[in-house]
């Protein structure tokens, strides 16, 4: 039987979100450009604008060498410029940023158990390559930077999320330190990316793929917002061109059980509790009791505000979320049905 509640924003039970940025002619830069996102987003800009150019900028020269030669790229060669470097350096940085119009950041350092073995370099990248983005984007007179953000980074408790707190508060603070109105500084929450790297679906489709018997499971009560890829790129062009700087963007999702989710992948097979490793959250949680004090609700998403007094107009029905509002998977009021996740899934490449 599906766990579900009617909902969606609106009433209407499809994520969606129009791509209001207008990128033709601009320059456009995304950090971490060769990671699922960074593809994704490249491949739906090309399509969708004519760039004067697009830079993707990281530090994985194999990476960005399969990105050159593949045929979803090599036909656009004459605006596409690959830069290897590390948000870390920030002269480097300052160098790729000459002349770009908009910068998506979306590199960070993201596995959670690496990020606790290795916190020293979980800071560097997360935290010190954020100032770096913030330094390098006013020394160069950016217009607009919009962050990735996580979902871990509202109450976090592993060191992956603190770091990318900390860095949503410097790109929220950043306009203090402008003195102009650019570069212009937002950020974007949100939670689990189907079928991107890392993710259960992957692990779930291997497992299954290999004849496994059993599919493992942290709690039977673990819930998680779902969105898909090109769903998160559309978001983020949304957000570029709505931002007034200094919010936080989180946008309207659905939920899932990902014991549910289990069943719609492998109908029949049997699944076993293995606990829920360090750092894992039982729910994701993208707006805390706190921020809602600071939250306007827009038809399709959220925006966290620095003061909610002097708040900027968005959209004409926006609304301050009740007093004690937490947007969080378990307590959402939309829940996907067993053929709208098989829907998403079936989308995905194999």
């Amino acid at each position: 039987m599906d766990t579900h509640r009617d909902g969606g924003p609106g009433g209407n039970r499809r994520t969606h979100f129009t791509p209001l940025a207008d990128l033709n002619g601009k320059s456009v830069l995304i950090t971490g450009g060769t990671g699922s996102f960074g593809q994704a987003f490249c491949k739906t800009v090309l399509d969708r604008y004519r760039l004067r150019k697009l830079i993707v900028f990281s530090r994985d020269e194999l990476k960005q060498f399969e990105m050159q030669t593949s045929a979803a790229f090599r036909p656009h060669e004459r605006v596409m410029r690959y830069f290897i470097g590390d948000v870390r350096d920030l002269g480097r940085l300052e160098m790729a940023f000459r002349g770009v119009d908009f910068v998506i950041h979306a590199a960070a350092m993201k596995q959670i158990p690496a990020a606790e073995y290795n916190p020293f370099e979980c800071i560097h990248t997360n935290v010190l390559g954020a100032e770096n983005v913030v330094r390098a984007a006013i020394r160069t007179d950016v217009a607009r930077v919009v962050a990735l953000s996580t979902d871990k980074a509202a109450s976090p408790i592993n060191l992956y999320g603190a770091s990318k707190l900390a860095a949503d508060k410097i790109f929220v603070a950043a306009r203090n330190v402008v003195g102009s109105d650019r570069p212009m500084f937002s950020v974007v929450r949100y939670g689990n990316v189907l079928g991107s790297r890392g993710s259960v679906v992957p692990f779930f489709r291997q497992r299954i793929q290999q004849g496994a018997s059993v599919l493992p499971i942290t709690d039977p009560a673990m819930s998680r917002f779902w969105i898909t890829l090109p769903q998160g790129v559309d978001f983020v062009l949304s957000c570029l061109a709505l931002a007034h700087g200094s919010e936080i963007f989180v946008p309207k999702l659905p939920s899932m059980k990902v014991t549910d989710l289990a069943r719609v992948m492998a109908p029949g097979l049997a699944t076993e509790i293995v606990g829920i490793r360090q750092g894992e959250k039982l729910h994701e949680a993208m707006i805390t009791e706190d921020d809602a004090r600071n939250t306007l609700e827009l038809p399709d998403r959220y925006v966290i505000t620095r003061d909610l007094a002097g708040a900027t107009r968005y959209h004409a029905k926006q609304v301050p979320v009740p007093a004690g509002f937490r947007y969080s998977s378990d307590d959402n009021t939309w829940w996907l049905r067993d053929d709208e996740m098989r829907g998403l899934l079936d989308a995905l490449p194999a």
